[in-house]
């Protein structure tokens, strides 16, 4: 009887550690200054960040550009705004954990943790592009929704 015990305990115990291991993978680091760069799913040949003939890309397959003509856009949910190494922000929101929202072109971008309707930033263009994370880990560019659009630029 002890060992079918033992043995039970020490299954319960490994449990318990490989869904610490995973949930801690599944958070996202609490420090809006830190640099996120979400490893995406698809590969396209000229994507946004690259050169051609020393001009840069600011937008691609899957990216929505709107002229925002210096206006401001805000966040449609509450959550977390944060900056890629392309200095785009990158929002997300435990609303909607499966989808990042990233938008170029902004300048006087607002960091860290922002209620909805909160400045995410202001631009006279943004390229906006919707991410949703895979089964394996990485993000697919999606089709952006309407909805979350309008969302982002306006206040309410």
């Amino acid at each position: 009887m002890p060992d079918i015990r033992s043995a039970f305990v020490t299954k319960l115990s490994l449990l318990g550690v490989v869904a610490s291991v995973l949930l801690a993978g599944c958070g996202r680091s609490a420090n809006p200054d830190e640099t996120v760069n979400p490893q995406l799913y698809q590969k396209w040949q000229l994507q946004a960040g690259d050169t051609v003939k020393g001009y840069s890309v600011v937008a691609g397959l899957g990216d929505i550009s709107i002229a925002l003509n210096g206006k401001s856009v805000y966040a449609p949910f509450d959550g977390r705004a944060q900056q890629d190494s392309r200095q785009c922000l990158i929002f997300s929101s435990p609303d909607v954990p499966a989808y990042l929202f990233r938008l170029c072109g902004l300048t006087d971008l607002h960091l860290g943790s922002r209620n909805q309707g909160d400045s995410l930033g202001e631009g006279s263009m943004v390229h906006f592009s919707t991410l949703r994370k895979q089964p394996t880990g990485t993000w697919a560019v999606v089709e952006p929704s309407k909805p979350i659009i309008e969302r982002i630029l306006s206040k309410s």
